[in-house]
């Protein structure tokens, strides 16, 4: 299969995903499993619906997610509490991206 047929495929399924969240009312984060990313200011980061860490030192976190995986760079980075679907990070953070 091509590359471009491959993407129309996707975007034809990521679109039908989120027109049937909608009319069932579902919010999209549960229904699609999208990371749901909660700051308190620069010191506390709580992360919903996460499929893992991947890295994690006192100054960096990568994070897998549905579609890519989220890093984290800051200092003195503790992770607080870390469950099968959410996680809980302290420290003085600096900043977070997602890759996709």
């Amino acid at each position: 299969m091509s590359e471009n047929l491959r993407n129309y495929i996707n975007e034809k399924k990521n679109r039908l995903m989120h027109e049937f969240a909608n009319i069932l009312e579902i919010p999209e984060d549960i229904f699609l499993n999208m990371p749901k990313i909660t700051f308190i200011g620069s010191i506390q980061v709580y992360i919903e619906n996460h499929r893992g860490v991947i890295e994690y030192t006192s100054e960096k976190l990568r994070v897998a997610v549905t579609g890519g995986e989220i890093e984290i760079l800051g200092e003195d980075l503790v992770l607080k509490n870390i469950l099968p679907d959410e996680l809980l990070l302290e420290g003085k953070i600096k900043s977070m991206e997602l890759n996709q």
